[in-house]
């Protein structure tokens, strides 16, 4: 079993309780949502959370993407205090809730609290097993990076190896990002960020950041639907996945590590690529009858990922892991972990690019 150092993890980003439902799709439709998407919260989405809350079997999880990817990187670790986890909440019961979640799961969460602001939440409208985010980052829209330069929380983020924030993260603290970036270059540490929705990289603010960040960034993850909107964005003139992530791995770097990116397909192959080479490795068939709930499942990719990545291990194992932990928390609503894993580290099985 690999050794894993304290705080060697980090994770910073939007902690949000999410709320949970089965819906149908006039529902989606009622609020004009996309399945499979994820957005911010406009005026007219707010009464979402009240009907779902409203629900038989509504359930309250601990969520935020970057959150949830950490929480499963410790599960996959089993090593006592070996993550770290930053962002902003309310002095309420659902950041309370959020902080015992946490703890249960062996991370070490500090929480920057406002006192005027409640705890973000993210309304999951599941249908079937397909579902549709619509985040009211709340408290969550306050992180500050002074909390970050604070004599508090610098050893926390100078003691990890490898930094992670979501692309959701842009959107609230672009400086924060920027400082943690910068950090990771000076020092030798690994920086990673996903593209975590279509949005971040439709939206002009947003995507300046992500643009400017790239040049840090020795890990870049997302899925099929946000690398599209990164060529996009980029101007590439490809379509193809595994193509756009050959041309992203050969973007500037300010570093002389070689950048990997990881894009995932659901359950067509997994493309990873560094240099322009790329790889695309098989996902492990599953039945259909065993998926609850697709939420969560990108999320946890990272968190089998990265626990690896830390083991010194390489890339094929760093997929079959994020491949096992991703079939895990798909099996159960929301990102569940419960016991330990039986991951067995291997080598995921290599298809043709």
């Amino acid at each position: 079993m690999a050794s894993y150092s304290e705080g060697i993890l980090l994770g910073v980003g939007n902690p949000l309780l999410d709320i949970s439902s089965d819906v149908d799709m006039e529902y989606v439709k009622k609020y004009e949502l996309k399945m499979s998407n994820a957005i911010l919260a406009e005026e007219k989405h707010m009464p979402i959370y009240g009907e779902l809350m409203k629900n038989e079997d509504v359930k309250y999880i601990a969520g935020g993407a970057t959150q949830n990817s950490i929480r499963v990187a410790q599960w996959m670790m089993q090593a006592k205090g070996a993550t770290s986890y930053i962002g902003c909440v309310g002095k309420d019961e659902y950041a309370k809730k959020l902080t015992e979640c946490a703890a249960g799961d062996g991370v070490r969460v500090e929480y920057l609290e406002d006192a005027d602001t409640p705890t973000g939440t993210c309304a999951c409208l599941i249908v079937e097993k397909e579902r549709s985010l619509v985040a009211n980052l709340a408290a969550a829209n306050k992180y500050k990076v002074d909390h970050m330069k604070s004599e508090k929380i610098v050893p926390i983020y100078k003691a990890a190896k490898t930094i992670y924030t979501a692309g959701f993260f842009i959107t609230v603290s672009p400086d924060t990002i920027d400082l943690l970036a910068k950090h990771c270059d000076e020092t030798g540490s690994t920086f990673c960020m996903n593209l975590s929705a279509p949005f971040i990289c439709q939206v002009p603010p947003f995507a300046k950041v992500l643009k400017d960040s790239l040049k840090y960034m020795d890990y870049l993850f997302g899925n099929e639907s946000e690398a599209a909107e990164f060529a996009k964005m980029m101007k590439y003139e490809e379509t193809d996945v595994a193509k756009i992530a050959a041309l992203a791995s050969k973007e500037e770097s300010v570093k002389g590590k070689k950048r990997t990116v990881v894009f995932t397909q659901g359950s067509s192959c997994t493309c990873v690529a560094v240099e322009g080479k790329v790889t695309c490795y098989e996902v492990p068939k599953l039945d259909a009858k065993k998926i609850v709930d697709s939420n969560g499942a990108g999320d946890a990719f990272v968190g089998g990922f990265l626990s690896q990545q830390l083991a010194g291990t390489d890339i094929a194992t760093c997929v079959d892991a994020g491949h096992y932990a991703a079939q895990v928390v798909i099996q159960s609503s929301g990102t569940n972990l419960e016991g330990k894993p039986d991951y067995k580290p291997k080598k995921a099985e290599i298809v043709e690019a």
